[in-house]
């Protein structure tokens, strides 16, 4: 069967179950069946069940977590390996290839979801084989458990596979939970989420290359319509200089985000901005400019760059749980974070979106090396809060085979979320590892 086929396939299954959901409701409370008005959707799949129907207006990820239940019968992790297009350098670490976990739920209704635990040497706590064992471990718990909310079934995740060690392992497996569960009621993610757009533009990542390199990205990237570029520092000052400058030649309208994934001292980050002024360059932000222990210099950094040269500073590795979020916005050491599902969870990222909305301070999201599965999650995540002033998803755009069937349509720099059901994208399984 070719990818259209599959597709097709994969989705009439979950609209038969959504399809006698809502008919059940409609001969319990006279509604007139209309899968053509979403808000309808929601209501129905909504009350389907639970006791009392929310309104449609106010049906959100808070109302899927409390009144819908799950029973897993099958769920099992299996190795994610994708070739990338070329070696992905950055200061801390290099990947050739993308080995990752992914995640495939199935609820006793029939409808699966879908999650992908990303993995990157020096970044994430766990490696493929780790995380492997413990996706394991957790799908045996969720198989031997009774029927429950899901709300409870994602806190006793969180107790299986608690903090930062295993948050990647944890992300996964919230992600294909929450998939089924949305599957089971006819409702995209993007509009669980808040509903506020179904679309997003990101950026792109050009890794630690040579100058010529560089600028042959830049050109390609400008032909593509990609406006802002993410440019991999922090190795080799002097080099990352000519780097910049190759880029500028090939791309000279682009807006600029510097990443040094803690490869920089404080003052040679400032050196940085110092040089960039001397060529007119202003960065849009200036990601992870020091190590992500070093609070002091994050803080230091940010205050020079801000009053300076005008650059927001932006906390990555710093940012691994709610704990260090309230650090940086009690501390103002830093003006973004940016929030990635493998460091913190689903949940763990929720909370901290609450956190730094209330604060003043803005949002970021991004990811590990991703095929579409998990960067499109995210992508709905943030398309449904449109609150992300950031937007850093573009990884399954620099691998050499895209595994993921359905999902979100990409044209360049733009991605558009339909209304399938959850994320919309899935694995033919039987050719995962």
């Amino acid at each position: 069967m070719d990818r259209i086929g599959l597709t097709q396939n994969y989705q009439s299954h979950c609209f038969l179950h959504s399809t006698t959901l809502h008919t059940q409701l409609s001969k319990a409370s006279n509604f007139t069946p209309n899968f053509k008005n979403p808000t309808v959707i929601t209501a129905c799949m909504a009350a389907a069940t639970s006791a009392v129907a929310p309104t449609a207006t106010s049906f959100g990820f808070k109302n899927l977590m409390e009144t819908v239940t799950i029973d897993v019968h099958k769920a099992e992790g299996r190795p994610l390996n994708v070739p990338l297009i070329a070696p992905f350098t950055i200061a801390s670490s290099r990947l050739d290839k993308v080995e990752n976990v992914a995640i495939r739920v199935e609820l006793s209704n029939g409808c699966v979801g879908w999650g992908e635990a990303p993995i990157l040497p020096f970044v994430t706590a766990e490696d493929q084989t780790t995380a492997l064992a413990k996706a394991a471990e957790v799908c045996g718990f969720l198989k031997q458990s009774r029927e429950m909310t899901l709300n409870l079934a994602l806190t006793r995740i969180g107790d299986v596979l608690p903090g930062h060690e295993f948050a990647s392992v944890r992300a996964g497996v919230e992600m294909a939970l929450i998939d089924a569960a949305a599957n089971s009621i006819g409702i995209p993610l993007w509009r669980l989420f808040g509903g506020v757009s179904n679309a997003i533009s990101t950026d792109i990542t050009i890794p630690i290359v040579s100058p010529m390199e560089a600028s042959e990205l830049a050109s390609k990237y400008r032909k593509q319509g990609f406006k802002t570029l993410k440019l991999k520092v922090g190795k080799n000052l002097n080099g990352d200089i000519e780097v910049l400058q190759s880029i500028r030649a090939a791309h000279p309208d682009c807006l600029f985000i510097l990443d040094a994934n803690e490869g920089y001292t404080a003052n040679e980050a400032i050196k940085v901005l110092e040089k960039l002024h001397e060529m007119n360059v202003t960065p849009v932000l200036f990601e992870q400019p020091v190590h992500r222990d070093d609070w002091e210099g994050l803080g230091h950094v940010s205050q020079i760059a801000k009053d300076k040269y005008g650059v927001s500073v932006a906390a990555d590795e710093s940012c691994r749980s709610l704990a260090d979020a309230k650090k940086i916005v009690q501390e103002s050491l830093a003006d973004v974070i940016n929030i990635k599902l493998a460091k913190v969870g689903v949940l763990g990222a929720l909370e901290i979106i609450d956190l730094v909305r209330s604060s003043g301070l803005n949002l970021m999201i991004g990811g590990m090396v991703e095929t579409r599965l998990a960067m499109g999650f995210a992508g709905h995540l943030a398309a449904g809060h449109g609150c992300f002033k950031f937007i850093d998803l573009d990884t399954p755009l620099l691998l050499a085979e895209d595994p993921v069937f359905g999902g979100y349509e990409a044209s360049g720099p733009d991605y558009n979320f339909s209304n399938a059901r959850g994320h919309g994208g899935f694995l033919h399984w039987e050719n995962i590892a």
